[in-house]
């Protein structure tokens, strides 16, 4: 079993001090423009020095892919000079510092747009309350995304980042060209399974060229999914395992799973003998690393993580206690923060987004993390 405290060096030459990351969370704490604010950096600040990674919120690679207000951008080059200031706030000690880009498709609105319609792969609104049908990219402006993702690639890089995750989860415009709920395409970019796979793999693959174009020293690129929807027709874990396949061939540096919980089971009946966690890493076979993340209170959650994953992400454990890494690399469990009090938001920097994250838990949940 990997232990915590290890550290790991990525293909890509990148070296993590100890097997944790800080998982993406969205912050809403950004300008109106995308430009990073001093609170942005302060947040992230107090919680590097200890996890080995930072994953950022999400970017947006172009301007209708933004999908709240506070959002991270790096659309354009006049926000390498903030972008770099964050990264900077995460070099504490040896913290390795990850930009997540990404394109919200058809999960924003048009009053997010300042009035332009959505877009995604197909004209089909999303299956949630007060969704907008989108508009469908055409051929050419498909092309002109995935530009755009190894544009926000090159900025990263002179930035000073130390990777870039592709945000290929939560619904958002990647894995929407890969569900047959929202593409309902019928060119090269829809229909079978192969084909929704080809705007990811394009995506992808743009991505790693820009990185060996620019030859920066030591930097990764990662990617992060969710295992399947809900929807019918939808992502299924059986389409998620040739996702994964595929990918595992890549020289990409690790795989994200997107998970609420590090124990969940797959609603497929074909794959509910053991965790989601279990089958992703069986598939991957060791070609790629696999971070496991939700639901990860102590140090006995991470070791488990660890059997099924070489790298375990804390989310609101790191917004609950900055110093969650150290105390679980000693196996101080008694002193992890497990309470969360309104009163503490402004010495915990936690922002309206990531303070809606935690109160939209389930009432049932919010009593467990006050025990």
């Amino acid at each position: 079993m990997v232990k915590a405290a290890e550290s790991f060096t990525f293909q890509s030459g990148v070296t993590v001090a100890n097997r944790t990351l800080m998982a993406p969370m969205t912050t809403k704490m950004s300008f109106y423009n995308g430009v990073v604010t001093q609170d942005e950096c302060g947040y992230y600040h107090q919680r590097a020095g200890e996890v080995g990674a930072i994953v950022t919120g999400a970017a947006n690679v172009q301007a209708d892919g933004k999908c709240w207000e506070g959002e991270l951008s790096v659309e354009s080059d006049a926000l390498i000079p903030s972008l770099s200031q964050l990264a900077s706030a995460i070099h504490v000690g040896q913290t390795k510092a990850i930009l997540q880009i990404f394109h919200g498709g058809r999960r924003t609105t048009k009053a997010i747009l300042r009035g332009t319609q959505p877009v995604s792969a197909s004209a089909v609104a999303a299956v949630i309350p007060g969704s907008e049908v989108p508009r469908p990219l055409t051929a050419a402006e498909i092309l002109t995304t995935i530009q755009n993702f190894k544009e926000a690639t090159r900025r990263a890089i002179l930035a000073g980042f130390d990777g870039v995750e592709i945000h290929g989860a939560n619904t958002y415009l990647l894995q929407q060209f890969f569900s047959p709920h929202s593409n309902r395409r019928e060119d090269e970019w829809g229909g079978s399974l192969a084909n929704r796979f080809r705007f990811i793999e394009a995506v992808v693959d743009g991505v790693l060229a820009t990185v060996q174009a620019l030859k920066p020293q030591n930097f990764l690129v990662g990617y992060r999914f969710s295992p399947e929807e809900l929807e019918t027709p939808g992502i299924s874990f059986a389409d998620t395992l040739f996702l994964v396949d595929h990918l595992a061939d890549k020289k990409l540096d690790y795989l994200h799973v997107s998970l609420n919980d590090y124990q969940k089971v797959s609603q497929s009946e074909a794959y509910q003998e053991r965790t989601i966690l279990s089958y992703l890493h069986e598939k991957i076979a060791g070609r790629l690393p696999l971070i496991g993340v939700g639901n990860i209170w102590s140090s006995q959650d991470v070791a488990e993580v660890l059997t099924d994953a070489e790298f375990a992400a804390i989310g609101t454990g790191l917004l609950f206690d900055p110093h969650f890494v150290r105390k679980v690399l000693t196996q101080n469990d008694e002193a992890i923060a497990t309470t969360l009090q309104e009163g503490n938001r402004d010495i915990l920097r936690i922002s309206d987004g990531a303070w809606g994250f935690l109160t939209g838990r389930s009432a049932e949940k919010l009593e467990l993390l006050q025990k």
